[in-house]
């Protein structure tokens, strides 16, 4: 039979998480140490109050029927902590869960646009904000992030063309991978930009409960008039170590909401029961968990950036997220190459920037999901590896 396949597949090579995951697992076959800094999923446990909700729910057989929509008592937990952690009001019709923050960005773009729409995504950016609209067929168009305006958008620099052809633009600070905040200012200049030019804005708000140097994470929602044009993703993940769980919400404007819900209401049945209700127990609980561990991912930053500075490549320290980036040292120029170099020499994974864009090349990023100890020892194996020239 000759099997034919969907054209937007050539666009889907095997992803370099599944090359260096396999090389990783050659490694530890042949007894060689490994540490393992290129894949962002947290190290750390769920608090036993969350595992422990969804222990009791799982163990009632009712709630293995349909969910068919989100329980009232989680959509008022989701109020309750967006006023405690950023002073947003949120209603309940601004509010619905999705099957994490990735899933959510690949299918919203399906209830945005029409084939050709133009869609604004960053440039270095996380792969599934282009990879999402793509699926919707958008037009895909880049926005650079350079140092010289501080890894944020040119908004005033932006061709006129591509503003008036724009659908929606997605956001995302802080950053992965380039693991930079954005100040207020910038929210407050991003808003009435926005509105002036008709362009929706999507923020991705995976990680500002992991912002470093007494720095503030906030929700793009605190911003006067944010919801007219603006809707974000909060995601459980990171937070709350909730990983598996697949548990994020999509808040803000409430006609944005109402028909990414109805798109949704034809593709699943709801989130499992269960899954709901350790998110309640999450996000009514104690925020002191968090904190520790964000000091705890400080930690580990220090080790990381500043044990690689000490050794002769100048790593800059991380502002937020659970990862560290920069670029490759002297005398390399191809980041691909100096990924695969580095882990035969040294047993150190980490990312090629390649892989989130083109201005990602020439860079690597870190994943902070190893302890503080076994980050210098890392440091030590980069060390010793002799890639490195001070």
């Amino acid at each position: 039979m000759d099997i034919s396949f969907a054209s937007r597949m050539r666009n889907f090579e095997e992803g370099i998480f599944q090359i260096l995951n396999e090389k990783k697992n050659e490694f530890i076959a042949e007894g060689r140490e490994v540490y393992n800094l290129s894949v962002g999923t947290p190290d750390f446990k769920p608090a036993r109050h969350i595992m422990d909700a969804v222990a009791r729910a799982a163990n009632n057989p009712d709630n293995y029927k349909y969910a068919l929509s989100d329980l009232p008592r989680l959509t008022e937990s989701v109020i309750g902590r967006f006023k405690r952690r950023y002073g947003v009001h949120l209603e309940a019709t601004e509010i619905m869960s999705v099957y994490g923050s990735q899933e959510g960005i690949t299918h919203i773009g399906l209830a945005l646009c029409d084939p050709g729409d133009v869609v604004l995504v960053p440039n270095p950016g996380y792969p599934i904000f282009a990879i999402g609209p793509s699926l919707a067929n958008a037009r895909l168009i880049t926005y650079d992030l350079h140092e010289k305006n501080e890894y944020l958008p040119d908004l005033e620099g932006m061709d006129e063309n591509i503003k008036r052809k724009a659908k929606f633009m997605i956001v995302s600070y802080p950053m992965n991978p380039i693991c930079k905040t954005a100040p207020k200012s910038f929210y407050e200049r991003l808003i009435p930009w926005a509105k002036e030019n008709n362009i929706i804005i999507i923020h991705d708000n995976a990680y500002s409960d992991i912002i470093y140097d007494g720095r503030e994470g906030i929700s793009i929602l605190s911003i006067p008039g944010a919801k007219e044009v603006c809707v974000e993703f909060y995601s459980l993940s990171k937070s709350y170590n909730y990983t598996g769980a697949r548990m994020g919400f999509l808040v803000g404007n409430k006609e944005i909401v109402a028909n990414f819900k109805k798109l949704r209401s034809q593709i699943d049945y709801g989130t499992f029961l269960p899954v709901q209700y350790g998110a309640i127990a999450a996000l009514d609980g104690p925020d002191d968990m968090i904190k520790e561990q964000c000091r705890d991912y400080q930690k580990r930053r220090d080790a990381l950036c500043g044990g690689l500075r000490s050794i002769g490549w100048d790593i800059p320290d991380s502002e937020g997220t659970m990862f560290a980036w920069g670029a490759i040292p002297n005398g390399y120029d191809d980041d691909t190459d100096f990924v695969m170099e580095l882990m035969e020499k040294s047993g150190v994974l980490c990312t090629p920037g390649s892989s989130f864009g083109t201005l990602g090349r020439g860079h690597v990023r870190f994943a902070l999901t190893i302890p503080v100890e076994k980050i210098e020892q890392a440091v030590k194996a980069i060390e010793h590896s002799g890639m490195i020239s001070r």
